[in-house]
């Protein structure tokens, strides 16, 4: 079992939780997740880290919640524990793997938008650890909707907010910022998107027009987390690719976002129908089809 060392509401419906998983936290890089169930009878949940202490053994996941699951996971309070906690899963994000000089000499812009900005955090957290200062831009619907500004502003360059409408910060989408950033003279080596798949695909065809290397998590595709489902199969570059084994970081430039978008559409149907079923069961009624012949 695995403690919940802490929660915290951070926005409506979205949660951290600070999660007692020593060896996860010892081994965890970032752009990994982890496989999360509330209970031995719950759906794997997979999640991104959004951040991880090897010291106090600790890992923080960031929870939204969309449906049956990630309800049954929210309602836990700091104290109760986790059945499972397995991890860390996917790959690294690439930049840790280059050499420090190089890794120094390049300009970093983030992205994150919504429940994406936590799992920027420890990419960001990790960078400024090793003298990096990148660019964070943070996106939501409204200044109420906006996560981790403060965790961010700690370890960021420079951090600039969008809201769609305008009130906290840039008023407009993600992207009209970033390109009001490099109309400005600001220039970057690498973007690093990750958010709802409709914003990583408009970062994508934006980054595009200026040759700049684009990043993009697909974290929202996996539902088993070890490729054997094949539920987060996404075409990238002409191939098949399976996220949660081969990613979930791939090139923005080249994800079928299209694809990718139509796919995860097939999930909420499915979700929609539990979410209906578990309502059906808490006020009582019970299917009787098969049952009454």
């Amino acid at each position: 079992m695995f403690t919940i060392l802490e929660k915290r509401l951070l926005a409506e419906n979205i949660y951290a939780m600070k999660v007692a998983a020593p060896r996860v936290a010892r081994a965890a890089l970032p752009g990994q997740f982890v496989i999360v169930r509330a209970d031995a009878l719950g759906e794997r949940i997979p999640l991104t880290i959004a951040d991880y202490d090897a010291a106090a053994g600790s890992v923080t996941i960031v929870i939204q919640t969309l449906g049956v699951s990630t309800r049954k996971i929210c309602a836990l309070e700091a104290g109760e524990a986790l059945a499972d906690f397995a991890g860390p899963l996917g790959r690294p994000s690439e930049f840790v793997h280059l050499p420090e000089e190089e890794l120094r000499r390049r300009r970093f812009v983030f992205i994150g938008g919504g429940v994406g900005t936590a799992p920027v955090y420890p990419q960001v957290k990790w960078l400024h650890e090793h003298g990096v200062a990148a660019d964070v831009i943070i996106g939501a619907k409204n200044a109420s909707m906006l996560i981790y500004t403060e965790q961010m502003r700690a370890v960021a360059g420079n951090l600039h907010i969008a809201t769609d409408d305008g009130s906290a910060g840039f008023k407009g989408l993600v992207t009209a910022l970033l390109e009001e950033l490099v109309a400005a003279g600001n220039r970057y080596d690498e973007c690093v998107a990750i958010g709802p798949m409709i914003m990583m695909k408009f970062v994508a065809l934006t980054t595009a027009k200026y040759g700049l290397k684009t990043t993009v998590s697909l974290n929202a595709l996996m539902v088993d987390g070890t490729g054997m489902c094949g539920a987060c199969r996404v075409t990238v570059g002409g191939r098949t690719r399976f996220t949660c084994v081969e990613g979930p970081e791939f090139d923005g430039h080249e994800v079928d976002f299209d694809e990718a978008m139509r796919r995860q559409g097939m999930y909420r149907t499915h979700e929609q129908r539990a979410a209906a079923i578990e309502a059906e069961r808490a006020a009582g009624h019970q299917c009787r089809i098969g049952l009454d012949n």
